[in-house]
């Protein structure tokens, strides 16, 4: 069961929606973001705005939602769309990954054979010692999938290392968050040339320089980082500072997606899969085909 952070912003008969899953491996789950949301009711009802938000709540789930909500009901106050507000000239469908969890080596193949409209997979890794067996059984049941894997925070440098050569040969083409957090510095001693993402070890715009020559790309999510206002600071910084951006998402519905397909017009890798682990979403709802995800306006942020 996924559960979610809703929040609805008014103005007369005009509601903005937003959506937070919250991070939890920072102990923002739905108790901690719905008493961080009712903490700043009173301040958005005097009219604070999505600028006097970023200092009235910290990086986390609620002021993501709230977030988002006030750029919905700012597309509808004004008649334009989130993506044009936020200086986009379109906001077209995007190569997305689609995720394969942590399973036996048989049972990862069978679920990318399923996986008829990925075009790129993210596998889940576990560092248990059976991720190569892994790895070698999803790549011969789709020899012509693009390949991603997520160290989960699994590995120590040795034991990544000791996998890196079989990752090459089965022509994986990014390795994300092998490592835990506090031990980004043993990055530096990764062999091998597969580009790296750091995702638990990037949260806000701020973390980024200690980055830099560890990893290429930076896994943005609008969970971790408060909100796609700061996400889209925080994607300018990353680019100043020579990173390679991911959006990812945190399975949330279309509606924790919607601002994150926003932010991804603007990256080079794209992880929005989340509604496809729910058993039901909204309506409207973004959809998958051919390895794109889309997303109308009419799901969230469009125009009255």
């Amino acid at each position: 069961m996924a559960e979610m952070l809703v929040v609805q912003v008014r103005d007369g008969d005009l509601v903005g929606y937003g959506e937070a899953c919250g991070v939890y491996y920072r102990g923002d789950g739905p108790d901690r973001m719905l008493e961080m949301a009712l903490s700043v009711r009173d301040a958005l009802a005097a009219g604070a705005d999505r600028t006097r938000l970023q200092d009235l709540l910290p990086d986390c789930g609620a002021r993501n939602a709230i977030d988002c909500a006030l750029w919905d009901l700012e597309a509808k106050r004004s008649g334009r769309p989130v993506w044009a507000m936020a200086g986009l000239k379109a906001a077209v469908p995007l190569p997305s990954f689609f995720t394969i969890g942590i399973d036996t080596p048989d049972a990862m193949a069978a679920a990318a054979r399923t996986m008829t409209h990925a075009r790129a997979i993210k596998l889940k890794l576990s560092g248990d010692g059976d991720d190569g067996a892994r790895v070698g059984a999803v790549r011969a049941a789709r020899p012509d999938a693009w390949l991603a894997v997520d160290g989960n925070r699994g590995f120590t440098i040795d034991s990544i290392n000791a996998l890196v050569p079989m990752l090459e040969t089965a022509g994986v083409r990014l390795l994300e968050q092998p490592l835990a957090i506090g031990r980004e510095g043993d990055m530096a001693g990764l062999d091998g040339s597969i580009p790296t993402a750091a995702d638990e070890s990037v949260q806000v715009a701020a973390d980024l320089a200690g980055l830099v020559g560890l990893f290429d790309i930076v896994n943005i999510k609008l969970d971790k980082c408060g909100g796609l206002t700061h996400a889209l600071i925080m994607e300018k910084a990353a680019r100043d500072l020579g990173f390679q951006v991911m959006v990812g998402n945190m399975t949330g519905t279309s509606w924790s997606q919607a601002p994150a397909f926003v932010l991804g017009q603007l990256c080079d890798y794209c992880d929005l899969d989340g509604p496809t682990f729910l058993a039901a979403d909204r309506t409207p709802a973004l959809w998958y085909a051919d390895g794109l995800v889309y997303c109308p306006d009419e799901v969230w942020g469009g125009a009255r």
